[in-house]
């Protein structure tokens, strides 16, 4: 049951502010259909933040056709040890930490020049942009719902 007076569903809580929304609505399209990154990588790291925000909507989005970027349920499950699991590349690891950093231990990750190092190695400064303009509608949304407790039940298919 929501903490706020409104339907329990994915965008109804936003109507209380229709001036903001569109800022919310906007980021999160361009999130999605403007990001330099690989499906893959978006992917490991909306997880992993999905998973420090405990948010049920977060966890259970998926693509429509997730197989054509090798999005399948195996992927999803591993996320939370992408440390140890098998099959993730050195882009999608350092991508589920920093996720995983940005959501937990933001002044650490600044200020880790071993992981600032390894982390250029494997992205250029624009995809590290991109990486954390993402990372920052995943957190804050996804927190969001959850502190609110809307939407939590329903069900969010991400763009083609």
């Amino acid at each position: 049951m929501p903490n706020i007076k409104v339907t329990d569903d994915l965008g109804s809580w936003m109507g209380l502010r229709p001036e903001m929304a569109p800022g919310l609505i906007g980021l999160s399209e361009a999130v999605y259909s403007k990001s330099l990154l690989p499906r893959r990588v978006q992917e490991i790291a909306r997880m992993r933040i999905a998973l420090a925000n405990e948010c049920a909507v977060c966890l259970g989005a998926r693509y429509a056709q997730p197989a054509a970027d090798g999005l399948d349920e195996a992927f999803y499950a591993q996320v939370l040890n992408w440390r140890d699991a098998p099959g993730y590349s050195a882009r999608e690891r350092l991508a589920a930490e920093y996720a995983e950093r940005f959501a937990l231990d933001h002044v650490g990750l600044r200020a880790d020049a071993d992981f600032w190092q390894r982390f250029r190695q494997h992205y250029s400064e624009a995809e590290i942009v991109d990486l954390a303009i993402c990372c920052s509608l995943w957190l804050g949304a996804g927190r969001t719902m959850r502190v609110l407790d809307v939407g939590q039940s329903c069900s969010l298919t991400l763009g083609s």
